[in-house]
């Protein structure tokens, strides 16, 4: 999100959303309003106030973030708050919160955010404890399907039920069930592999089906499960332990960008099974990995990944591999996945995290899960029992007297006098009112979905208890502020947030970014800081074996290029000698280390297990950066200097006031509480 950005570059007065999330409990049928603190101005940006329970707790709620403890000083926090205050107002100003990116990303925000509200949380509770308890097993299971839409009627739901009974009375009097399941599955991929769905735990397959298999014994038939799908029969084939985390490095040659490219994959197999002969000749993993590993982000930690767990990779090769090895230290023989080649390196293998590590992300997995259908079915509840709905049945009566059986094949139509019907239908909390030609509106729309209740009367029930529940609901969503004070707390600084990001980005980033007169100007002023360290074109050549070195530099001494020393000095069995070049700073780790830097061979250098010979082509000496080489880092420069001068320039174009008796107040009250 890109308003991380703007509140990592600022200062941490304006950290105010990032990490933000209620940990009350906001089921609304217990949520409690929060007890207003009493507020004072505490100063005015052109005679609009600011108040000071606004920014007690935003200085206490950053304390703990801010590193410099200037920023932690009263009177300077109210500097950088002012400052901070003074943004927004320009960005109001320039009517920066008009645009349409922004009421997006603003509405986007908020969506998210309430995300956290709209849930049960004693059924989120719950579902969170029973998906770890089914963490720990994963089950090896294989279905029959029987199709059937979730919004079939009746008869077709029975039909498709009763398949399934028959087909397990007869797995029960002992048919075999991959054969079964290849005559009468209706997933097409049944024929070939008879239903089999390999192992898996939670959240893989769709909550009911989840549910079937681990209510299901080993060696045993499910009843009847229904999905949206339609029914399944399934049977538990095995129940595992789950294989918990793996800890791995591997060392990775990438797959040819061209898919027939052969001279290229040829040359990919040929260099990792290079390093697997050197691995196998004694030479480390890690620095090997350093070296030679194409994958970039985890090269420079010695290949090193993140744990991971079953199912989290895209490679099931490489998971496979992984969990294949048994002891730390343990390496893999060169395998292919569909990102190139691997060799890996066990580290660990770790068990399964503790509740409490797992809880926070089970619960977001459950909010996209299928289980969040009864997250919403216990917050409905909830909301029916906080917000009083009065029903106009007179206008009921009409809505559904309007209401024809052409609705049953999608084909029903607003009536042509809409108007009459617009007229109050439902009212909710004594303050929102729906007529009955909003419900009618919502009817004409759903009748896309399918309605299977009949007869017309119970169609209709069914429809106006849906449009009723979805509507209290958005009641509940649009009055968060009124039922949450953090919520609107939040929501106000996320607003100021975005806002300085698009103001930010306007008046310093773009700038600083174009401003070609700018920056040269300010490189001009700042030369002494862009300098060059001395730097060298080399070719390095590395080996373990000091004779190799020694024949390799003999052979450079003799004008030999690396091609030629390779060939000399590597077999097609044993890769004695691997060669790098490149221009690179003489002081860096990439670079062994040498006393002195000149055109030619150098001598032998030994650094750990490694034996090293270099060819310098060119020695270039430390000097002053031009401004194209500099230009990077100038413009982040300039950028921080403009930035820095910003503040004082708003002072100038609007009018502040501090009342100083309430801020001396606030310092009593802060220093008394520390």
């Amino acid at each position: 999100m890109k308003i991380n950005r703007f509140y990592s570059g600022l200062l941490a007065a304006t950290i105010l959303v990032t990490g933000c999330k209620t940990t009350k409990d906001t089921t609304p049928a217990t949520q409690t309003t929060a007890k207003v603190q009493q507020k004072d101005v505490l100063f005015t940006v052109n005679d609009k106030p600011y108040y000071t329970d606004e920014f007690i707790r935003v200085y206490k709620k950053n304390l703990d973030l801010v590193k410099d403890d200037s920023q932690k000083d009263l009177n300077n926090y109210l500097d950088l708050f002012i400052g901070y205050k003074l943004k927004v107002n320009k960005a109001y100003k320039l009517n920066l919160q008009e645009g349409k990116k922004y009421q997006g990303e603003l509405k986007s925000y908020r969506n998210q955010l309430a995300k956290n509200y709209l849930t049960d949380s004693k059924v989120t509770t719950g579902l969170v404890q029973e998906a770890y308890n089914r963490m720990q097993k994963e089950i090896k299971a294989s279905h029959i399907l029987f199709m059937v839409d979730e919004n079939a009627s009746p008869a077709d739901t029975l039909k498709a039920y009763n398949k399934a009974v028959e087909a397990r009375k007869r797995l029960v009097a002992g048919e075999d069930f991959g054969k079964l399941a290849a005559e009468l599955s209706e997933d097409p991929s049944a024929k070939d592999n008879k239903g089999d769905l390999g192992y898996f735990t939670v959240f893989r397959m769709v909550y009911p089906f989840e549910t079937a298999a681990y209510n299901t014994p080993k060696g045993q038939v499910s009843r009847p499960a229904r999905t949206r799908f339609g029914y399944h029969l399934i049977k538990v084939t095995d129940v595992r332990d789950n294989r918990g985390e793996v800890a791995v490095a591997h060392i990775m040659v990438a797959r040819p960008q061209k898919e027939d490219d052969k001279a290229a994959e040829n040359k990919a197999k040929s260099k990792i099974e290079d390093i697997y002969k050197k691995l196998q000749q004694g030479e480390d993993f890690t620095v090997l990995a350093k070296q030679l590993s194409e994958d970039k982000t985890s090269a420079e930690k010695g290949g090193v990944l993140n744990p991971f767990s079953s199912g989290e990779l895209t490679s099931q090769e490489f998971e496979d591999t992984a969990f294949g090895l048994k002891t730390p230290g343990e390496i893999s023989k060169p395998f292919q996945s569909q990102f190139g080649w691997h060799i890996v390196k066990l580290i660990e293998k770790k068990p399964i995290k503790s509740f409490e590590d797992l809880k926070p992300e089970l619960e977001n997995r459950i909010k996209r899960d299928e289980r969040s259908r009864l997250i919403a079915q216990s917050l409905t509840a909830n909301l029916r029992a906080k917000y009083p709905v009065v029903k106009d049945k007179e206008m009921y009566k009409k809505v559904v007297g309007a209401l024809t059986d052409s609705i049953y094949v999608m084909e029903w139509k607003l009536p042509k006098n809409i108007e009459v019907y617009n007229k109050p239908l439902i009212t909710i909390n004594k303050d929102k009112e729906l007529t009955g030609k909003d419900f009618l509106t919502y009817v004409n729309s759903q009748q896309n979905n399918g309605v299977s209740a009949k007869p017309l009367s119970r169609a209709a029930e069914v429809l106006f208890e849906r449009y009723t529940d979805e509507q209290l609901n958005a009641y509940y969503n649009q009055n968060l502020e009124r039922e949450f004070p953090e919520f609107d707390a939040i929501m106000q600084e996320y607003r100021d947030g975005l806002l300085l990001f698009d103001l930010m980005e306007k008046e310093i980033w773009e700038k600083a970014k174009n401003d070609t007169i700018g920056q040269q100007n300010y490189y001009n002023l700042h030369k002494a800081e862009y300098v060059w360290k001395q730097r060298a074109d080399v070719e390095v050549y590395s080996s373990t074996n000091e004779k190799v070195i020694k024949d390799a530099r003999a052979l450079l001494l003799k004008g030999k290029d690396a091609k030629a020393v390779k060939d000399k000095l590597n077999t097609k069995d044993k890769v004695n000698i691997i060669e790098k070049s490149g221009t690179f700073e003489t002081g860096t780790d990439a670079m062994p280390k040498l006393a002195v830097w000149k055109a030619g061979v150098s001598d032998v250098v030994k650094e750990g297990d490694y034996y090293y010979v270099v060819k310098t082509n060119k020695v270039l000496p430390a000097g002053e950066k031009t401004f194209e080489d500099a230009k990077g880092r100038v413009i982040n420069d300039y950028q921080q200097y403009l930035e820095s001068t910003w503040v004082e320039q708003l002072k100038k174009e609007f009018t502040v006031k501090v009342n100083q008796d309430v801020f001396e107040k606030v310092k009593t009250e802060i220093n008394t509480k520390k």
